[in-house]
């Protein structure tokens, strides 16, 4: 059943993007199916976003629907599916036709990548390519490990905690193998490859070689090390393509690419990425240690901006950092704020705009998923069109951020031991310095700050008396306002005792 829901969704998508043949790449991420389009005229937003299922969509490079955690994972497989039989049954006159298909979009397409595709951009989403495969091994490691420490705690299952901490280390303890992977993919190497190199930054071996005078560590450098050596792999193995002749190249290719990009990340790389990785660890608990407050409120404030720009990527590698350093990450939480201004902002409106039934329901069918930590519904769906009220949610952001970055200053961190969840999905995974119960209490306690600062600001600052008396028409969801305006009686002009038309109330 679950399956047939799922492939009915796909289905229901797949015409309202312009149909199998408009479709030449798909991917997903957490909770957006990104697709890549041959002509963007093509799609029927509005018809899009009225499928229950979809809760927003966002354009950018790739045109993105928000269908939700979970969800998008099940829904991808099945709208390949339906685009692999498309493109195998399409007709011979679409298939004559895709050289004229493609020039309409062009200059949709040039127009969006002269926007979007900045080097700082391109390179940003370059990155999350490489990180945001491995959140699920995150999320579910730990989980894992919460729970595994939730037992030891208790004193229960001793002789299963010990597997389950395994369980939750084992992908950790080897995450800068697949990080090499995926860069190796990312940059156009063979992903092998990257792999093979960045293994060597986890081999226990290395503890035998000096570097700068020091002996090196298993696992110095991090993920930071492993982008590092994949990256030069691959810019090695490239060289070697272009100069090693075709009857060689299959011996001297690997074998050169693996030698010297084993011996720079040996003999460099690992130590300078170290030092970077510790720097990054010192940066951020110095940070709260000592600016907690203030810098809580500034990430808690500026982190929707920050996803608004596509800037938050850049985060990504330091999250991991701190995790494979520290076991958590402390900027999750606080950015985690962010959210929680959000639910605030849009309970807010609920309340002040009773009479428009679009906007209600919009707030309604998007708030749990707000609740849980996605967000996009209610950004794009309420309060960025709004205006005003995005600028509160931010408000609510930067208190929430400022309540959990001032227990930090005092003593009491709160982290999080993946990346990726947020909201409500985050107490699972959880973690910190002086036991699960206080860690939860003050999470908890920074999402009612923001809660609360994100109603009250937008419920008292969010509206102009105008943008009230304009968005508070009775307007039903589907329906728009100018639409019921063109369908409802003109009302006589009233006028004053001297017959002439009395002038409206200012407001």
């Amino acid at each position: 059943m679950a399956t047939d829901k799922n492939r009915a969704t796909a289905a229901a998508i797949l015409p309202l993007v312009g149909g199998a043949q408009n479709v030449t790449s798909i991917a997903h991420c957490m909770t957006r199916l990104r697709l890549s389009l041959a002509d963007r005229s093509l799609v029927d937003d509005e018809a899009l976003k009225a499928l229950p299922a979809v809760m927003g969509v966002v354009e950018d490079d790739t045109y993105q629907i928000v269908l939700g955690p979970g969800t998008v994972a099940r829904v991808t497989p099945e709208f390949e599916a339906l685009v692999a039989e498309g493109h195998t049954e399409a007709p011979a006159e679409l298939t004559l036709t895709a050289e004229e298909l493609a020039a309409q979009g062009a200059a949709i397409k040039e127009a969006r990548k002269a926007k979007n595709a900045t080097p700082f951009k391109l390179f940003l989403r370059r990155i999350a390519n490489i990180f945001v495969p491995l959140i699920p091994a995150l999320i579910g490691c730990g989980i894992i490990a919460g729970i595994n420490g939730l037992l030891i705690n208790l004193g229960w299952l001793p002789g299963i905690t010990p597997a389950l901490a395994a369980i939750a280390s084992g992908f950790m303890a080897l995450i800068a193998v697949f990080v090499g992977f995926n860069t190796a993919k990312e940059f156009g190497g063979t992903p092998i490859l990257g792999g093979a190199v960045a293994a060597i930054i986890v081999y226990a071996g290395v503890a035998n070689i000096e570097a700068f005078g020091q002996k090196l560590s298993p696992g110095q450098g991090g993920v930071l090390g492993a982008l590092g050596a994949a990256v030069l792999a691959t810019y090695i193995e490239k060289w070697c393509r272009r100069w090693v002749p075709e009857a060689l190249d299959v011996l001297v290719t690997p074998t050169i690419t693996v030698l010297l990009s084993g011996l720079v990340t040996i003999f460099g790389l690992m130590f300078l990425a170290g030092e970077v990785s510790t720097g990054i660890g010192t940066a951020a608990n110095w940070l709260l240690d000592n600016t907690g407050a203030f810098a809580g409120l500034v990430l808690g404030g500026l982190f929707l901006p920050l996803v608004m720009l596509g800037l938050h990527q850049a985060l990504i590698p330091i999250h991991t950092t701190l995790i494979e350093q520290q076991g958590f990450t402390v900027l999750l939480p606080i950015l985690a704020m962010a959210g929680a201004g959000q639910v605030g902002c849009a309970i807010a409106v609920y309340k002040r705009l009773r009479h428009n039934t679009s906007i209600r329901t919009t707030i309604k069918s998007a708030l749990p998923a707000g609740f849980l930590g996605v967000g996009e519904p209610l950004i794009y769906g309420v309060s960025l069109p709004l205006g005003r009220p995005f600028i509160t949610a931010c408000v609510g952001g930067a208190a929430g951020g400022a309540f959990i970055g001032f227990f930090s200053m005092i003593g009491e961190k709160v982290g999080s031991t993946a990346i990726g969840p947020s909201g409500w999905a985050l107490f699972p995974l959880l973690d910190g310095n002086k036991g699960l119960g206080l860690t939860i209490a003050i999470y908890g306690g920074g999402l009612l700050v923001g809660y609360a600062v994100g109603f009250f600001a937008t419920y008292f600052f969010g509206f102009s008396k105008q943008m009230l008396v304009d968005l508070n028409a009775d307007v039903d969801a589907g329906e728009s306002a100018a639409a019921r305006s063109e369908a409802a009686p003109s009302a006589p002009t009233p006028t004053d005792g001297d017959g002439k038309e009395r002038q409206p109330a200012a407001v």
